[in-house]
């Protein structure tokens, strides 16, 4: 079996012990041997899963091939993570609920560390980066171009033809429109549906999604 941890210890770092149980379950071999986390004491339970093993330094240290997935639900935090790991012998998987429908596996291609939890859609044509959450009961339409660093949470559903950058969040049932281009660091309100090209760095919200300063 392959050895894999999990980066973050929360309830999403659950929700991942769960997910390499399922893809075991249809005939996957991980061996999950435990979490890192840097805010929780080595030792520590993580409900029935397993064991924090320690935080970065700890991960630091490890001198024989591990599977890492970061199990952190901010896109920033996510990048600043994977940016610390620099031990040759971590490997970032990606972790694919098997209930996801490829409406064609061949055209559809992924780099590395993605996490995609149950009942997804991904229609053809279609691109995703790295370390990207793709969460329950999305839908990713034809002709996307996701990039990396992204969370689009449950229910989220992408037309065709659209482009997003790179540390995006689109939140729980949003809606994105045919054609649209989302740059970087854009988040769009659970409920929303974009009609219109936002500006980085922004926050959209409503129906239609309208731009809201805090």
């Amino acid at each position: 079996m392959k050895k894999i941890a999990i980066y973050g210890a929360g309830g999403f770092g659950k929700e991942v012990a769960c997910l390499i149980n399922r893809i075991n379950a249809h005939g996957g071999d991980w061996q999950l041997i435990g979490f890192f986390d840097d805010t929780k004491p080595a030792g520590s339970d993580v409900s029935r899963y397993g064991k924090v093993l320690g935080g970065m330094e700890t991960l630091a240290a490890i001198d024989q091939p591990l599977a890492v997935a970061i199990a952190i639900n901010d896109n920033k935090t996510v990048r600043r993570i994977r940016e610390s790991i620099v031990n040759q012998h971590i490997t970032f998987p990606n972790l694919i609920d098997p209930s996801l429908f490829l409406v064609d596996s061949q055209t559809v291609t992924m780099g590395e560390g993605n996490i995609i939890q149950n009942d997804c859609m991904i229609s053809c044509d279609v691109t995703i980066g790295n370390f990207n959450l793709i969460n329950d009961h999305v839908v990713v339409g034809h002709d996307n171009h996701i990039g990396d660093f992204n969370g689009l949470m449950p229910a989220a559903h992408l037309s065709g033809g659209i482009t997003i950058g790179d540390n995006n969040l689109l939140g729980v049932a949003s809606v994105v429109l045919q054609g649209m281009i989302i740059g970087n660091g854009v988040t769009l309100g659970a409920n929303s549906v974009l009609m219109t090209q936002p500006k980085d760095n922004s926050t959209y919200l409503g129906v239609p999604a309208k731009r809201f300063d805090f």
